[in-house]
């Protein structure tokens, strides 16, 4: 039987949890930013560069606690983006409007 290290699985879940509400966060700042600026382009390339950057480091500080550490931070960031998909997508009764 496999065993499980809950507070690794934990700890990945609260650091995912965290780092994936930052990372859609930052990515709604950032496209409102640039939607103001009037060369958006280098505004969403700084802003990709530091969500990536963030999430790799903070991934790889997890990585380094254990497996069931990051698939804990892995699962999290999942649920993080499902959730920041559903807030932000229209109602079936605006479409089209």
């Amino acid at each position: 039987m496999i065993a499980i290290d809950w507070t690794s699985l934990g700890l990945g879940l609260i650091v995912g949890a965290l780092v994936g509400a930052l990372f859609f966060t930052g990515l709604a700042w950032g496209i409102r930013l640039a939607l103001r600026a009037a060369r958006p382009a280098p505004v969403l390339l700084m802003s990709a560069a530091l969500r990536i950057g963030v999430l790799l480091g903070v991934g790889w500080l997890i990585a380094g606690q254990g497996l069931t550490a990051l698939a804990g931070f892995a699962l999290a960031f999942v649920a993080a983006r499902f959730t920041a998909t559903a807030i932000t997508r229209p109602s079936a009764g605006t479409e089209g409007r």
